[in-house]
């Protein structure tokens, strides 16, 4: 038997982990995924002495859209779908990196400042990460990868993020006896995307994706940011998480994301802070006058958003600790109508209202039975769904309808952040 059947053989020892991080029904089929990975990392590579797992989850915003980079609060969790890699390390600093259904890449991570050419591409966050974790004082060196992952890109769930953090826990794990603090690898994380990649994004997907399980965040400071864990089982009370990818493309939104930070610290410009997190909402009022002469009344509009989103989300983590499910519900459907109305991020051009539709039919399906609101950064994408456990099949079928086979993706929350396995 090659070590790799060997190691495949092994996962029967790992079940339990399994079931954790994906559930009892994803059991067979988390062990198959694994199985062809380390096949496939052999069959790149040959047969190799050490080769680990490590597996990042993607996210799920639940509280606090459009909060993150102006000092605020969110509430988020971390999913069932992940981000795997089969690594093993290299004696050099070269990095082979093979992800399932993109070109091959082969590069070195000697020179650790941004490359003219790189901005957009997985080479950005290679080069990102190891950046900053040498930065942070870890050790790099070179890997050869086999990637594959269920977090699709512009699903809403950050496959980026769980990327990133996959990135630092292969560097964490290979030379570091991953020990790195789960803050410090989402806050590397984010600056391979903002620097390097080019993505103007908070902390809030990567903190996510890092902690693991239902997390509120305030990052008041963000560099220490307040993290704190939230013990709240939707199944057991009888609701799934359900997301709905609409089919809007995030192509060229990038000035539409970038957008509503830079308006909101216009704001706060104007009280002479950096950001609105230290603006309250009778400033706002109180000179509004004065505003509407040096601002956009859009500015505006997002301003008020993330004041009354920010005060939303404590209010949002007191529901779910005193187990008060239908005033959770409640404020979740008010924090999607902020955005849309204030916010004003569930589509960018008229001619594409898919977020808008599904929030329209979601609120026809589960009126005065569930909650619904954009999911993410908005403009195309995905809405997020709390759906009676009953009402899941129908929900389902409608949505499938009107946005094609597969929109929908039930979720569970994944209680663990980055991990890593040795078989």
């Amino acid at each position: 038997m090659s070590r790799c059947e060997e190691r495949i053989a092994r996962l029967d020892m790992q079940e339990n982990r399994l079931r954790t991080l994906y559930g009892e029904e994803q059991l067979e089929r988390q062990k198959q995924r694994y199985a062809a990975l380390l096949r496939k990392h052999e069959e790149l590579f040959g047969e190799r002495d050490k080769v680990l797992l490590v597996s990042a989850p993607g996210r799920t915003e639940i509280g606090g859209n459009h909060t993150d980079h102006n000092h605020g609060r969110v509430l988020a969790a971390a999913v069932n779908l992940d981000a795997l890699c089969a690594v093993s390390p290299r004696a050099d600093n070269r990095v082979c990196f093979h992800s399932e259904g993109y070109p091959a890449i082969d590069m070195t991570i000697d020179d650790p400042a941004p490359q003219p050419g790189e901005e957009g591409t997985t080479k950005a966050l290679i080069r990102g990460v190891a950046a900053g974790m040498r930065e942070a004082g870890y050790r790099i060196g070179g890997f050869d990868a086999a990637v594959t992952s269920t977090v699709a890109g512009g699903s809403g769930l950050s496959s980026s993020a769980a990327l990133e953090v996959m990135l630092t826990g292969v560097l964490d794990a290979l030379y570091n006896d991953f020990r790195m603090p789960y803050v410090l690898r989402a806050q590397i994380s984010k600056r391979a995307e903002n620097e390097y990649f080019g993505k103007p994004s908070g902390l809030l997907d990567q903190m996510a994706s890092a902690a693991g399980g239902l997390v509120t965040v305030d990052f008041r400071n963000t560099e220490k940011p307040e993290v704190r864990a939230l013990q709240y089982d939707f199944s057991e009370k009888g609701y799934a998480l359900v997301v709905v990818a609409t089919g809007g493309s995030h192509a060229d939104l990038t000035d539409h994301y970038a957008a509503i930070p830079k308006e909101m610290k216009e704001v706060a410009a104007c009280f002479g802070k950096d950001v609105l997190r230290d603006v309250t909402a009778e400033q706002l009022i109180g000179n509004i006058a004065e505003l509407r002469r040096k601002i956009s009344d859009r500015a505006l509009l997002r301003a008020f958003h993330f004041v009354q989103e920010n005060d939303r989300v404590p209010e949002q983590v007191s529901a779910l600790e005193e187990d008060r499910l239908e005033d959770f519900l409640r404020l979740i459907i008010a924090s999607g109508r902020s955005s849309f109305m204030y916010l004003q991020n569930v589509f960018a051009d008229n001619r594409d209202q898919s977020l808008s539709l599904a929030l329209c039919m979601a609120e026809n399906l589960l009126a005065g039975k569930g909650g619904w609101r954009v999911h993410g950064g908005g403009f195309a994408g995905t809405t997020l769904n709390f759906v009676p456990r009953e009402m899941v099949g129908t929900f389902v079928e409608a949505m499938d309808r009107a946005f094609g086979a597969g929109a929908c993706t039930v979720l569970n929350i994944r209680p663990e952040g980055a991990v890593m396995m040795e078989l």
